[in-house]
This record gives C-alpha cells, structure tokens and sequence, in this order.
C-alpha cells in the first residue's frame, strides 16, 4: 500500500509543493511547527533514509540544501534545521524547519494552523527562490 507521501506525489492528496525534481519532492508540512516547514521525500518509497543507495542520498541531501536556502530567503530566521526522525510515515523524509532557537525544533510543541491562503502563499514564494 502506498504511503501517504507517495499519495502526496502521485497528485492523490493535495499539498502545498515547493519543489520537485526527477527523484524528489518537497512540500509544507501540515502540521507545521514553523512557518515553511517543508519537507523533503524521494519520490521512491523507502522506508529508512539509511537504505537510499549512496548515489541518491548524495541528490537527496543536494536537493534538500536547496530547498533549505530557499526557505532561508524566503522565511526570516537565523537559519534552516534539519530533522530526520523516520518514525511517523514509512518513507523517508527529511524536515526542513526555520530556527530563531534551537527550541523551535522540539516537536513535542504546539503545531502551527495557516490558512489555505497563507500555505498556497508560502508555498509559492520559496518556490521562487529555489536557484
């Protein structure tokens, strides 16, 4: 059965997408626990992101440095964490989150709510700012 991430790629869930390349996808997360939450999946489902092959995890951290640099531009903040946990959704993901504290990556903190509006908004301003 395929994840819901793979749900999200395949256009059978809506998201919110940044960014997409041949091999990855990048979209807000819904339950954010900043603005521009993003996160970062392969369009491969794999569950453990220590069973992608050396050669895609290499694209893979490239692709996600985009898209962090992106957020960064588009988002104020001090700077973009990365957060792989793995345990949620049996695909592999990496959490882009904006940090003005290193509190900001607890997520065991209240999620954000935007409107649909507002996501669309974020969504699309660091899509352009993707180089």
């Amino acid at each position: 059965m395929a994840s819901i991430f793979t749900k999200i790629i395949n256009g059978e869930i809506p998201s919110y997408k940044v960014a997409e390349s041949e091999h990855f996808f990048a979209f807000l997360d819904i339950f954010p626990l900043k603005k521009g939450h993003t996160l970062v999946v392969p369009k491969k489902e794999i569950d453990y992101i220590f069973d992608i092959d050396d050669d895609l995890l290499r694209e893979y951290i490239v692709f996600a440095k985009k898209v962090a640099a992106a957020i960064e531009k588009t988002i104020p903040c001090k700077r973009v964490g990365m957060s792989v946990i793995g345990l949620e959704v049996p695909h592999a993901h990496i959490h882009l989150i904006p940090l003005d504290d290193i509190g900001d990556m607890n997520f065991s903190n209240p999620k954000l709510k935007f409107s649909e509006e507002e996501s669309q908004d974020i969504a699309k301003r660091i899509a352009v700012n993707i180089g």
